[in-house]
């Protein structure tokens, strides 16, 4: 039989080692796994992933990251089935960011780690659930998605018996910790951390717009009239004219995408040319590198507030965000006078964090689907929860 030469020469071949493809690929300043500053709970290296390619692995395969294929972005499930949900917004932000971190020669392991995780605190419905669980928790610190991310990827998240939480990377929790505290005087983030804050400003500022169009809120011929849609359609139409409206549509949102991106990339590549940006320390020295110019960044500034006017604002948007929030509030308030009616380890949880905190975690766990469920259940009724067993942890 005759022998596959170009197999034996693949196993035979050295392993490269993870160091050495990084030091053959990656920018100087860029964030190498080598020097990474390690992890809260030492663990060994593995042998053939890098240590943000594992802390990638383990927030896809976390119960949180899959919960939010079932959480608002901006439109409720109510609206229909084609827009964003937050899982898919939060693929769209890695893919963006990939994009951005692959062109500067940064470490894609990261950049995509840091996107997957950055939206894993989201509560129920969105924005309107983040503001109502902040008023409920108010004597308690508030309630943030960013600061809930970190509580779940160092506490909640119970995947390994060795540490609590996940156990990412230092670099991870810092590029999630910057999103609390967006203090760039002191110390800059890191370029992968740049470049998924800039992935996620592209994304909602074009798929919101996309979404509010195919659910009826608004019109092509009024986004028209904002000024960053007005140009993107001109770029469009010097190339191809006397497109239909809905060719039109799909090639604005294409533009408007390509356009940021590539207006990022130019204005950090002649930055970063200059040489003296030659390591992750110091681009924690420099001033902001992946951000927008300055004629661009105003028109993203018009889009938003036109957007926070017209969408988001929007009655029927409007009605749906008060809908949830009734019902976060009936199951906030029934949790914390009725804590039997939580699962067992939130009960145990409460004992150490206290129980409103307890039940804000518990709520901002839940999927949009589960929540209106368990409302149903608990507390939509002459005695809410009378009788009935407490539900199932969701870790």
């Amino acid at each position: 039989m005759k022998r596959d030469s170009s197999a034996s020469c693949r196993v035979n071949a050295p392993v490269q080692t993870i160091a050495e493809r990084e030091a053959a690929i990656l920018a100087p300043y860029a964030m190498h796994g080598s020097q990474s500053a390690g992890r809260e709970h030492p663990e060994p290296e593995h042998p053939y992933r890098g240590p943000f390619q594992r802390d990638r692995d383990r927030i896809v395969h976390s119960a949180a990251y899959r919960r939010l294929s079932s959480k608002t972005q901006v439109f409720t499930g109510a609206l229909g089935d084609y827009h964003r949900t937050r899982l898919t917004h939060t693929i769209e932000v890695a893919s963006v960011a990939r994009t951005i971190g692959r062109a500067l020669s940064l470490n894609e392991d990261l950049v995509e780690a840091l996107a997957l995780v950055h939206d894993l605190g989201h509560p129920p419905f969105g924005h309107s659930g983040e503001d109502l669980l902040d008023d409920c928790l108010a004597a308690e610190g508030g309630f943030s998605h960013n600061a809930q991310a970190l509580r779940i990827v160092r506490e909640l998240e119970t995947r390994y018996h060795e540490f609590p939480g996940l156990n990412l990377t230092r670099e991870v929790l810092e590029g999630q910790s910057t999103r609390i505290a967006h203090d760039v005087e002191s110390t800059r983030p890191l370029l992968e951390v740049q470049a998924v804050e800039a992935a996620d400003s592209v994304t909602y500022d074009t798929h919101d717009a996309d979404d509010a169009l195919e659910l009826g809120l608004l019109s092509l011929d009024e986004l028209l009239t904002v000024p960053l849609w007005a140009a993107a359609a001109a770029r469009v139409r010097r190339r191809t004219a006397d497109l239909e409206k809905g060719e039109l549509r799909r090639a604005v949102l294409h533009e408007l995408i390509d356009w940021q991106v590539g207006d990022l990339l130019q204005r950090a590549a002649a930055r970063l040319a200059l040489g003296d940006i030659d390591s992750p320390v110091a681009v924690r020295r420099a001033e902001l590198v992946i951000v927008a110019s300055g004629d661009l960044a105003a028109q993203k500034k018009e889009l938003e507030a036109f957007l926070r006017e017209r969408v988001y604002r929007h009655a029927e948007v409007l009605s749906h965000r008060r809908e949830a929030q009734a019902c976060l509030r009936t199951m906030f308030e029934g949790y914390v006078s009725r804590p039997n009616l939580l699962p067992e380890n939130s009960r145990r949880r409460a004992a150490k964090t206290g129980l409103r905190r307890s039940v804000g975690d518990y709520l901002a766990g839940m999927t949009d689907r589960f929540a209106r469920r368990e409302f149903e259940r608990l507390f939509h009724g002459p005695t809410p929860g009378a009788g009935n067993p407490p539900p199932p942890d969701l870790e």
